[in-house]
């Protein structure tokens, strides 16, 4: 069953007032699990396509204390996946939610953008024309930008039949159906 109403991030200066005190907070469990799912569990560190950065566990880059992920690092288990998926979630949902102060989204859409932000990043976020047309209320639009991400290592990562990053691909469609609304 989807959302039936939008609501304000955490932090947002009129959420209380509009909405009688509930709002979004970060992503949900749900969105925590789906996320480690899609990403799959890795124990050891891998660059995951060319071009890349060492990764582990569920697509940990950088860990919970601020270091890198080097190819030497040592072995996780899937528990210390799940904290590193977890913490790592919250803080960026806290940069996350600065950036849509005062824009109600559903928890669906809120899930796929922050969802979004844990594999391409902040930068990508800030500088997206999801952001932009979030901000300028057309909520389909921002969704559809979703799309335009498809790229990895400079490669077209929708071309048919590909076996270099189709998964990518597949990530940002399923992105996109979450987003409007359609999962």
């Amino acid at each position: 069953m989807q959302d039936k109403t939008r609501l304000f991030v955490a932090g947002s200066t009129i959420a209380a007032a509009l909405t009688g005190g509930f709002f979004i907070y970060g992503p949900s469990e749900t969105q925590v699990l789906s996320t480690a799912q899609k990403e799959g569990f890795i124990a050891k560190p891998i660059i995951p396509t060319k071009n890349d950065v060492p990764t582990i566990a569920f697509g940990t880059t950088v860990y919970p204390n601020g270091t890198k992920v080097k190819m030497t690092d040592p072995a996780v288990t899937r528990e210390q996946g799940m904290v590193f998926l977890r913490k790592h979630m919250d803080k960026e949902a806290q940069r996350f939610n600065k950036t849509v102060l005062n824009i109600p989204l559903y928890q669906h859409e809120y899930d796929a953008y922050t969802d979004f932000v844990y594999q391409f990043g902040m930068g990508n976020w800030s500088n997206s024309s999801m952001l932009r047309n979030l901000k300028q209320g057309k909520y389909k639009a921002a969704c559809d930008s979703l799309l335009k991400y498809k790229y990895s290592g400079g490669f077209d990562c929708s071309t048919p039949g590909n076996k270099r990053c189709s998964g990518v691909w597949a990530r940002q469609l399923e992105r996109h159906q979450k987003c409007v609304g359609a999962l």
